[in-house]
């Protein structure tokens, strides 16, 4: 079974929670995209953990963590990663976490570059993590950069990046006007932080394809949501990698196989870290109470996330674009305070009514239609089984099966492990 976990917002949809969970019956999880731009939160018996490289497998001891050709990896993150995730007891090794040799490298100059450009667009900035994301990116498709397997092979590092400093500082120093790029500091680096990785490096396309063949089941796991995606996101105010699920198999480095199945997954409610449009966002003393309900910041930043009403619009178009076969709704039990629930239903487009999900400068334009659905009024989170549920809230979820087209298969009522319902 080869089954791809996706976002189908803009993100902070709750995957990682998702992905703990259901990773119990697959063998291998693999992270196909992105670097540590974003973050899955945790919660487990042993505590709350914080993942933004690492796949979520990774608290499982009998599963094996795959981190896929399609990733940005920054090697001091993973290293410190590791080592606090070791520090709380989660063992960590050759066995249990492979890294493909495939992998591109993000250098500490890719995030200086990060930085330098945000500043410089100042008010009109995408709203960037400041990683080195979109940087590392763009110099993997100038084919100058390095890659995982480049590691194994330390003698020949010097030259190589004598080569890309020279190119990059011809931004960096005579486009910006910044100090120069050392290349001795950044062989440096990568002797420090990378080397210690070298048994972890492995051909993951021979790994994984061996694996399929005995039998094996996989969880394929994604950063961000749809409309995050390079494609068909809310460009520019993207994410610079393709986090769509028909990506799963070419990002692990396994093009030849075919998903069996996709989870999508989505907010009772909707959120949105960074900038760009997002058209059913709340404003004042509505906003604060969601966003404190539901403990809306960043995971990998700390920033409060914009917050709205569940969108229908952007809903339906992540689902489609996904290829979802059922849905996740996470933090339901946030709602459990509501009277009355917001619901952006349909957008506002220039006097018109519309409930195709906009491209482009129309997107900015448009405004949200709102309707309020019935609340449930109390705490959900000690459920575990759909008779336990009130009526309203099944009558919520089908409203929102409905509206997208897609069945929701699984709940969940709070941030532990366990809570969740299984319809």
């Amino acid at each position: 079974m080869l089954t791809a976990i996706v976002g189908v917002n803009w993100g902070d949809e709750g995957k990682g929670r998702m992905v703990d969970l259901l990773s119990q019956s697959y063998d291998i999880v693999c992270r196909y995209q992105g670097g540590n731009n974003a973050g899955h939160t945790v919660v487990n018996e042993r505590g709350k953990f914080i993942l933004n490289l690492l796949p979520s497998g990774i608290l499982r001891s009998e599963t094996v963590n795959v981190m896929g050709q399609g990733m940005v990896i920054d090697l001091e993150h993973l290293f410190h990663e590791i080592e606090r995730l070791r520090e709380a007891g989660i063992a960590i090794s050759p066995q249990n976490l492979k890294i493909s040799s495939r992998a591109t490298i993000c250098l500490p100059y890719h995030k200086l570059l990060d930085c330098l450009e945000e500043d410089r667009l100042a008010g009109k900035k995408f709203g960037s993590t400041r990683r080195g994301i979109a940087p590392v990116y763009a110099d993997k498709y100038y084919k100058k950069t390095l890659r995982m397997g480049d590691l194994l092979t330390p003698d020949t590092l010097a030259e190589k990046m004598e080569g890309f400093v020279q190119w990059k500082n011809l931004t960096v120093e005579k486009g910006y006007g910044h100090a120069p790029i050392d290349a001795q500091e950044m062989v440096q680096w990568l002797r420090r932080y990378g080397l210690p990785l070298q048994d972890y490096i492995c051909d993951t396309t021979a790994y994984l394809n061996r694996e399929i063949d005995n039998g094996k089941s996989i969880l394929f796991e994604a950063q961000l949501g749809a409309l995050r995606d390079i494609d068909f996101g809310i460009y520019p105010y993207t994410s610079s990698s393709s986090v769509i699920a028909a990506y799963a198999t070419i990002g692990t480095g396994i093009p030849n196989r075919t998903l069996d199945e996709t989870i999508g997954i989505i907010k009772a409610y909707s959120s949105c870290v960074g900038e760009g449009p997002f058209t059913c966002e709340l404003f004042g003393e509505e906003a604060s109470r969601l966003r404190e309900a539901g403990g809306e910041y960043g995971a990998a930043t700390g920033r409060p996330r914009r917050v709205g009403g569940f969108d229908v619009v952007a809903s339906r178009y992540g689902v489609m674009v996904q290829g979802a076969t059922s849905l996740a709704l996470t933090k339901l039990d946030v709602l459990g305070s509501y009277e009355k629930i917001p619901v952006c239903v349909a957008y506002e487009l220039d006097g018109r009514r519309v409930e195709d999900f906009p491209v482009g400068d129309a997107l900015e334009r448009a405004m949200p239609i709102y309707e309020y659905l019935p609340g449930f009024c109390c705490d959900i989170s000690g459920c575990r089984t759909r008779e336990e549920l009130p009526q309203a809230v099944l009558d919520y979820v089908a409203f929102i099966e409905c509206a997208v087209h897609c069945p929701v298969r699984y709940l969940s009522v709070g941030p532990g492990r366990e809570q969740y319902v299984q319809l």
